[in-house]
C-alpha cells in the first residue's frame, strides 16, 4: 500500500511520470521505499529546502501506523 501511494504521489509532481520506480526492501521491523526519477524531476519531488520530501515522509509515518511498522523513504539520484 505505502508503495503505492508513493507512487501515485512522485506521479503527480513530476513532468516525467512513466521515470518514476519505487522499490521496496521489507525488514523485519522497517520497510525502506527507494524513489528513483528523471534527474530532471528530483528537485521537484525534493521541493524547497526539502518541503515535498518531508510531506511525503510525515504522510507515509502515518499510513504506517496501521502495519506497525516504520517506513523511511529515500530519494535516489
Amino acid at each position: 500500500m505505502e508503495r503505492e501511494l508513493v507512487e501515485y504521489i512522485a506521479k503527480a509532481l513530476v513532468d516525467e511520470p512513466e521515470g518514476v520506480e519505487v522499490n521496496m526492501i521489507e525488514g523485519e521491523k522497517s520497510t525502506i521505499l527507494e524513489l528513483k526519477v528523471a534527474p530532471d524531476d528530483v528537485g521537484k519531488v525534493i521541493g524547497k529546502h526539502g518541503r515535498i520530501a518531508k510531506a511525503v515522509r510525515t504522510v507515509l509515518a502515518a499510513v504506517s501506523t496501521r502495519t506497525g511498522k516504520r517506513v523511511v523513504l529515500e530519494i535516489l539520484d
